[in-house]
């Protein structure tokens, strides 16, 4: 089921003046342009090849139903639902005789007579070997595993603090090899989100604890508009500011009752409100074994020991956030009545410490939108192309969660692009 299907009438128009005015035109519009109009025959090619959507969906209320999730083999939406999809684009590969290669990583691009055709790997066994072609495509999907980089890059530091979701094998490589022989350095960023360190793990807690109620820095002074917290990249970005990338979003167990009576303020697709049924269990757990992000307290001074924060200071900070709540107004950031729930600490404080996070990096070599690769005079490089997160330059600062679905859009859909311009490429030069 896509957008159509359900209904959705946003028009490319519509994205695309969207997504502009939100990146600030600080990305190329061609290349959006093409790959929006690109997306909607880009659903009938895949459900022609087999695969299934559940339906096209929003993230949180405010954001536009252009999530096309996968239907996933075990009919649970969760992680790794694109799975099926990937399966069947690597049969339809292998029936049209792609070898796959696998646990045989390339090391090297192969440049002759300043063309790019080939590269040059390792196998698990240690054997070197080229692939040659009138073209190459690399499509390595950023680097977010490799802690090296992402200090190097961004100043920040995997399991200290940055905790993002860390695939194995997306360590950069595609990206140094392209930069190597004369790829622009350009707009490498990470896909912001927040989380708590070892989200899945501790995932009810996460969906519980990420409501809109009172967040602070390790300060003792809250920072945020707590109602934007449904958006999870301008949360990222807020969190980011702080001291230690990282804030406490604190409420107690009177609030979580009237979670469980009248269902949870912020609803969305990722944190299902049943979640909020079977929070007891988890925070146990979490208690038992000292997990490092989640706090429980009878009151303010031993909350405040346990944050190491001033007893006075947080005193103060939950003082004035429930006067603000009392009044039914926001005076400091505006977060609408529906949102201010006084922390009492009826039964207990209830605490998650929320860390910058990251779905991965995007970008990091700029394209046009034949997904050629460019050098640093904006030429393409001959036989180099880019697809995917490698050469996702399409959000500017933020990736923008008011259109869902963009990361794996335009994996997809640019890679479609990259390999219609390879054909033509090949065409032409015969």
């Amino acid at each position: 089921m896509c957008i159509r299907d359900r209904f959705n009438n946003i028009s490319v128009e519509q994205a695309l003046q969207m997504h502009m005015e939100y990146t600030h035109y600080r990305v190329d519009e061609d290349l959006v342009q093409t790959y929006f109009h690109k997306s909607a025959d880009t659903i009938d090619w895949l459900q022609e090849m087999g695969v299934e959507f559940a339906g096209a969906f929003r993230y949180f209320k405010e954001s536009e139903a252009t999530w096309h999730i996968v239907k996933p083999e075990n009919g649970v939406i969760g992680p790794r639902a694109a799975g099926a999809m990937v399966k069947v684009l690597t049969q339809r590969a292998k029936e049209l005789g792609c070898e796959i290669l696998t646990e045989t990583p390339a090391t090297k691009l192969i440049v002759e007579n300043g063309k790019v055709c080939g590269a040059v790997a390792v196998d698990k066994d240690g054997n070197g070997l080229e692939v040659r072609g009138k073209a190459v495509l690399v499509a390595t999907g950023g680097f977010g595993n490799n802690p090296e980089m992402i200090e190097k890059e961004f100043g920040l530091h995997i399991g200290k603090d940055y905790f993002p979701f860390r695939i194995p094998g997306i360590t950069g490589d595609g990206l140094k090899m392209m930069w190597e022989v004369g790829a622009e350095k350009f707009g490498q960023n990470i896909e912001a989100i927040y989380q708590l360190p070892d989200n899945l793990n501790w995932f009810l807690l996460d969906a519980v604890l990420r409501q809109p109620n009172l967040m602070i820095n390790q300060l003792g002074d809250r920072f945020m508009n707590e109602g934007d917290l449904g958006n999870t990249t301008y949360a990222g970005n807020a969190i980011a500011l702080q001291p230690g990338n990282y804030g406490y979003c604190i409420m107690d167990e009177g609030i979580l009752k009237q979670y469980k009576k009248n269902g949870p303020d912020i609803v969305d697709i990722v944190h299902p409100a049943e979640a909020f049924l079977n929070f007891e269990g988890q925070a146990k757990l979490a208690v038992e074994q000292g997990y490092e992000a989640y706090f429980e307290a009878e009151t303010i001074p031993e909350l405040a020991e346990k944050l190491g924060i001033d007893a006075d200071k947080l005193q103060q900070t939950i003082d004035d956030y429930n006067a603000m709540c009392r009044c039914g107004v926001d005076s400091q950031f505006h977060k609408p009545q529906k949102y201010l729930h006084p922390i009492t600490g009826k039964g207990k404080y209830l605490v998650g410490k929320y860390y910058l996070g990251a779905y991965g990096t995007v970008g990091g070599v700029r394209v046009n939108k034949y997904c050629e690769v460019l050098n640093k005079d904006h030429l393409p490089i001959e036989g180099l192309y880019s697809a995917g997160s490698d050469a996702n330059t399409l959000y500017g600062d933020s990736y923008n969660f008011t259109l869902p679905g963009n990361s794996m859009g335009f994996a997809v859909n640019s890679g479609r692009m990259a390999g219609e311009a390879i054909a033509q490429y090949i065409a032409d030069c015969q």
